[in-house]
Parts: C-alpha cells; structure tokens; sequence
C-alpha cells in the first residue's frame, strides 16, 4: 500500500502541474479545485490525504464511501462527493451522507434526490451529468451533437425548479483511453454545453465544470474546468481486492 510520505509528495507534485495549467490557461490558482477519488483505495490512504491537506474525497459506490465513512467519521471541513452513478433507491444515503453529487444523470432521478433532500431539511448542491462522448458505457444526458442540445432544455429546467436541489453545473468524462490532446475536444464541448444551458436556462451562474482526471486534467483545465477528480496520479493503482 502506498505509504502517508508518498501520498503527500505525489500531492505536492499534482498541485505544481494544476499551478503551472492554471498560468497556461490564464487563470487564477483558486479557480480550479482539487477532488481526491478514493474509490477502491483503503481508509489508510484516505488518512494519508487528510495528513496532506486533501478535504475532498470522491467515491462512486456508496456502500464503500459509507464503510470509510463510519471508520474516517467527519473531520472538520471534509467533503464526500458522489462521483458514480446512483440508483434511485439510493438517494436517501446520498442526500444523508454526501456534500455533493457530480452524477445526476436523469429527472427521474432529479425529483426523487429533491423529495428526499427536503424531507432532510437541505439543498444537494448537483452536477448534471452530460455523455459529450456519445459512448454506450457511459451515463449521463445525451449531448454527443449539439444540435440535440436543444432537447435538453425541457429537462434542464424542470430540474432546475426542483426545490431540493441545487444546480451547480455539469460534469462529464473524455473517452478512456484518449491522450490529453485527444480529450481536449470533448473537454470543449462540455464547455460550450454550459455556456448554452446558460444563456438559455438562466436564474443559476452554471459555474461548475467537474472534468479531467489522471492522465487529461491539464487539458481539462485548460479548457475551464473549475473541478478536477483526481486518483491514480496521488494515490497510485488501486490495490488488488
């Protein structure tokens, strides 16, 4: 397993490349946030973050992020973000447990996270999940061509009167496998995407763009992402289960 000293210097060298795509890009060093994704790694890892500085982990199964919750338990100022497609019948832990969700994919699913959250008594900060990608495996609303996007709308602003919710962008993914030059078109997209739902869903600022990983976050970040999930560039591989 990697060890807390390795977690902190692989840390230090990621947010030296986030600097340097942020002074490439024009932008300021606080436009960008760091998420963590911790999925599959042990609890151990997850103190080596915090020991580092690291306040935002991203999980995409909730039953791992709640076996890791109930040992890490709420250190002051953590995050858990819900990065992984959630079922229905789960909505309830995310709105319990989770600080915000980067994957609301449909409205169905939408109405039942509002209901849920207001029976909580709060407001889920969501990103719309978007496919930019058009690829099967992928989830999210479908916004491979952009003359569709106008089909969007109807969607877009019946989530956006879901009193439970607040709407805070989109997130999206490049296809696997792609070179950080080759996921740069499909980073733009999602860009153009959220200047759209923008200009035409107003009453939000759109902010948020949750896009770029481990091998494509500079490129991601040159192209506006104001959040980027980061795993295997910190933590290394995930460990054998």
């Amino acid at each position: 397993m990697i060890t807390a000293e390795a977690i902190h210097a692989n840390y230090l060298a990621l947010r030296q490349r986030m600097d340097e795509a942020m002074r490439q890009a024009g932008r300021d060093p606080g436009d960008v946030r760091l998420l963590v994704v911790t999925k599959g790694h042990p609890v151990e890892a997850l103190r080596g973050l915090l020991e580092a500085g690291v306040q935002a982990f991203g999980e995409n199964y909730v039953e791992e992020a709640l076996e890791k919750e109930a040992v890490l338990g709420k250190p002051s100022g953590v995050q858990w973000h819900m990065i992984g497609h959630v079922q229905s019948r789960k909505a309830g832990q995310v709105v319990e447990h989770f600080e915000w969700l980067h994957a609301l994919d449909s409205l169905k699913l939408g109405q039942r996270l509002s209901r849920t959250a207001l029976e909580q008594g709060r407001r889920l900060p969501v990103l719309l999940e978007c496919n930019v990608s058009g690829e099967a495996s992928k989830f999210g609303f479908s916004a491979e061509n952009e003359g569709s996007w106008p089909a969007l709308l109807p969607d877009a602003e019946e989530i956006l009167g879901l009193p439970g919710l607040n709407i805070r962008g989109l997130m999206c993914m490049a296809p696997w496998g792609d070179t950080p030059k080759e996921a740069r078109p499909y980073f733009a997209k999602a860009r153009r995407l959220r200047d759209f739902l923008r200009e035409r869903v107003g009453e939000i600022d759109w902010k948020h763009l949750s896009m770029g990983m481990s091998a494509d976050f500079e490129a991601a970040i040159l192209e506006g992402a104001t959040i980027v999930r980061i795993g295997s560039a910190i933590l290394g591989p995930r460990p054998p289960r």
